[in-house]
């Protein structure tokens, strides 16, 4: 049976502002008070877990764990699809992604805040796209640019307002994973252009334009890459946890900004 992407305005439970999609080190929003937690069920199976509704600074606000609120979901097993279902059925107006990743570009280093302005897809085999039903006609969307520019701004704007640096414009590319990259792996994604690797940049900024969410992403660099300064002889995996959980105190300072009038 083909589904339809078009969203009656009843099923939009309530307007919400904004959506926020946590990956490693954001499994919960601390700062989040929240409302209720609804499991959402969507043509496309479950989400990767149930919605938290709640209020920044007086905004309403949806969350998910991208991975499981116990991070139990890996990168390629991440139902996208149903997770962008549910936040735009939820009635989400755009999406901010929180993502962890590795650092090829040289200023990219452990503890950076980034917000990436293009995208390298090097995934394979992921349901990525809402327009794959039987007899349904083919549809093409433009992703030149895959990041919104409005919210891409509203980010740089709020880390600008409460102090914090962020590099703007990298060049974000997604690996299948779980696995970690090769160091030759990366000398080639260098050579594409990419500035800093993640696993779970696409599809869901695909499917968020499928769905016309608005998307922009923060990531948070975790460590050099493979091959690359303290990475050179392999990646120290003990010392990503320390250096996340203090990036993303000031990825919420940035969040809660982002959320004032």
């Amino acid at each position: 049976m083909r589904t339809s992407v078009r969203f009656a305005s009843a099923k939009a439970k309530e307007n919400i502002l904004l959506a926020i999609i946590g990956g490693s080190g954001l499994t919960q929003l601390s700062s989040l008070e929240t409302v209720r937690r609804e499991v959402a069920r969507t043509p496309y199976g479950e989400p990767s877990g149930a919605l938290t509704f709640g209020s920044l600074h007086g905004r309403k606000v949806v969350f998910l764990a991208r991975h499981g609120y116990g991070h139990t979901i890996p990168p390629h097993r991440v139902n996208y699809r149903a997770n962008l279902w549910a936040l735009k059925t939820a009635g989400a107006e755009y999406i901010v992604s929180v993502a962890s990743v590795g650092g090829i570009r040289p200023d990219c280093t452990p503890g950076a805040l980034v917000v990436p302005g293009q995208i390298l897809d090097y995934t394979w085999g992921r349901a990525d796209t809402f327009f794959d039903g039987i007899d349904a006609p083919v549809r093409h969307i433009d992703f030149t640019r895959p990041y919104d520019e409005n919210i891409r701004r509203r980010i740089l704007d709020a880390a600008r307002d409460v102090g914090e640096t962020v590099i703007d414009g990298a060049v974000y590319a997604t690996t299948q994973g779980p696995r970690l990259e090769t160091s030759a792996e990366i000398d080639r994604f260098e050579r594409d252009g990419a500035d800093v690797i993640g696993m779970t940049g696409m599809p869901e900024a695909v499917l968020a334009r499928e769905l016309e969410l608005p998307y922009a992403a923060i990531n948070v660099v975790a460590n050099h890459a493979a091959g690359r300064e303290t990475s050179m002889q392999g990646i120290r995996l003990e010392s990503i946890e320390q250096v996340l959980q203090d990036a993303m105190l000031r990825v919420h300072k940035v969040l809660a900004r982002l959320c004032r009038p």
